[in-house]
């Protein structure tokens, strides 16, 4: 192995391992285990630090320009060859549960590549994004500007329920 595929294997740990602890923090929460949660947050904290450290050795992070031209190869990837194939498997395994998580996923993909795009023609043009948030729905993940909708167009999940992120 090379030291740049260490990077990016130390990478995805890094982050997966953030994601996984702030999730377990979250269940903590629901137990009433406040301290362990408190523990959980600290290290998924510190994890992130790794991970970014990792990132910037690996020069990952270019220009507002580069990483939206690397966030569209990502998510176009992940919509085109990634999931479908994931999909089909688990659909013949008959396993729901993953085939509904995957395919939700895919629909999400499509857009956060249509966002990215857009982005990126408008930073081409010289001109600047709209300033206002963006919501997040909390089932699937689907993403819109502006306001959420009534309902979720993926998973149906109530406009009201969706996060803020401004």
């Amino acid at each position: 192995m090379t030291t740049r595929e260490n990077l990016k294997s130390a990478f995805a740990g890094e982050s997966q391992a953030s994601r996984k602890y702030l999730y377990f923090a979250e269940w903590a929460e629901k137990e009433g285990r406040h301290q362990e949660a408190r523990l959980f947050r600290a290290a998924s904290e510190a994890e992130t630090v790794h991970a970014r450290n990792h990132l910037e050795a690996m020069q990952g992070i270019g220009t507002t320009e580069d990483n939206l031209k690397q966030a569209i190869r990502g998510e176009h990837y992940e919509f085109t060859e990634m999931y479908p194939p994931y999909i089909e498997l688990a659909g013949k395994e008959s396993d729901k549960k993953a085939q509904l998580s995957f395919h939700r996923a895919n629909e999400v993909e499509k857009t956060h590549h249509r966002l990215y795009r857009e982005a990126l023609e408008t930073l081409e043009r010289g001109g600047r994004l709209q300033e206002g948030a963006y919501y997040v729905c909390p089932l699937c993940g689907e993403t819109v500007f502006g306001k959420a909708p009534g309902e979720c167009p993926i998973c149906r999940t109530p406009g009201s329920k969706w996060k803020k992120i401004d």
